[in-house]
């Protein structure tokens, strides 16, 4: 069951992150400068499809690891999707936006405050394959590890 819900969370993430991209550079290059450049829009595109390939591969790659051995999890590998907005919004002069203590301690390379918390930050639509993943993770390891009496 895991195999079968980690699949359809590799093919939702996939999905999501082009436009998830798109919007994160909108939205902090609307704040900054009242306006998207068509440069800039296209940039973004670019940076979504690769957004996709490369973290789609990470994250079908940590999928296919055993889940006692994943040592880290896809909303991690999530998160260092910032990189590609980041990227475009600074190749556009885009200065860091000011983030609170935490979230600089937490995420340094965050310089826009664009980490998702949750799946849902990313798109609504990945919240139900990222909870069923992880129910279908937890009951794995739940059968694996019950202590026998």
């Amino acid at each position: 069951m895991v195999d079968t819900e980690a699949a359809a969370l590799a093919d939702a993430v996939e999905s999501a992150l082009p436009s998830w991209v798109e919007r994160s550079v909108a939205r902090v290059m609307t704040a900054w400068k009242g306006d998207v450049s068509g440069d800039v829009r296209a940039a973004a595109a670019e940076a979504g499809r690769q957004a996709a390939a490369e973290v789609g591969a990470q994250l079908r790659t940590l999928l296919e690891v055993d889940i006692d051995h994943q040592r880290t999890t896809p909303l991690s590998l999530l998160r260092g999707a910032v990189r590609f907005p980041t990227a475009v919004l600074e190749d556009a002069g885009v200065p860091p936006v000011r983030r609170d203590e935490q979230q600089e301690r937490l995420f340094p390379d965050d310089v826009y405050d664009l980490a998702p918390a949750t799946f849902a930050d990313v798109d609504p639509a990945l919240a139900d394959p990222g909870m069923a993943w992880g129910a279908a993770k937890a009951f794995q390891h739940l059968q694996r590890h019950k202590v026998k009496r």
